[in-house]
């Protein structure tokens, strides 16, 4: 399988929903139409998980404790789940705004048994997975930057809410699944600690 490197659209900086309105119309949405995302959609929720939003210093679009930026995201796309991207798992850079395949095949019923059958991630197009290199954190503040990454979790993880309520998409941020299935399903390093299962789609 080559690893070639998937170049993303541009992020799209302006839209037609208020941050506001985003707020007020968030909510946790667990059925989706049987939809593809496109290009654009899925440039745009990466973007807002880690996105470069100062390429000068490397600052992204979610807060990070001493910018020492912990996590990785995956997307985990179904058969048909998104246009131009065949289903798998691929790895989001930052800097790049690209995708590089890891995994071929649909995995999203697999995924949705690792978290407890809960029938809206295999249901979803695509779900986003966040983890978290502790040792990025804790290297520099000690056992508190356990803390600073949660917090940096729950900072992603509004930002593609919202982002998604901006795109007329919806989702639900799953925090329950074992731990050990996500990550030898998606096939992890050893520092990739699961933290966030995203499913995305239009809202049914």
């Amino acid at each position: 399988m080559s690893a070639k490197a998937i170049k993303l659209p541009p992020p799209r900086l302006r839209g037609d929903v208020s941050v506001e309105d985003a707020i007020n119309r968030r909510r946790s949405i667990r059925r989706f139409l049987n939809e593809p995302l496109t290009p654009e959609e899925i440039s745009n929720l990466l973007w807002s998980a880690q996105g470069i939003t100062d390429p000068r210093y490397g600052f992204r679009a979610a807060p990070s404790a001493g910018a020492t930026y912990p996590m990785e995201i995956y997307l985990v796309v179904k058969s048909g789940g998104a246009v131009d991207l065949p289903p798998g798992v691929y790895h989001y850079h930052p800097y790049e705004h690209t995708l590089t395949k890891i995994l071929d095949g649909d995995l999203s019923r697999e995924l949705s048994h690792a978290c407890l059958g809960q029938e809206w991630v295999e249901e979803a197009p695509v779900n986003i997975v966040i983890c978290a290199i502790y040792e990025r954190t804790v290297s520099r503040y000690g056992e508190r930057g356990i803390r600073y990454v949660h917090m940096e979790a729950g900072h992603i993880g509004e930002n593609v809410h919202l982002q998604s309520v901006a795109l007329g998409l919806g989702c639900v941020m799953i925090g329950a699944f074992y731990d050990d299935e996500v990550r030898k399903l998606l096939k992890l390093p050893k520092d990739h600690q699961p933290l966030y299962v995203i499913p995305v789609g239009k809202p049914r």
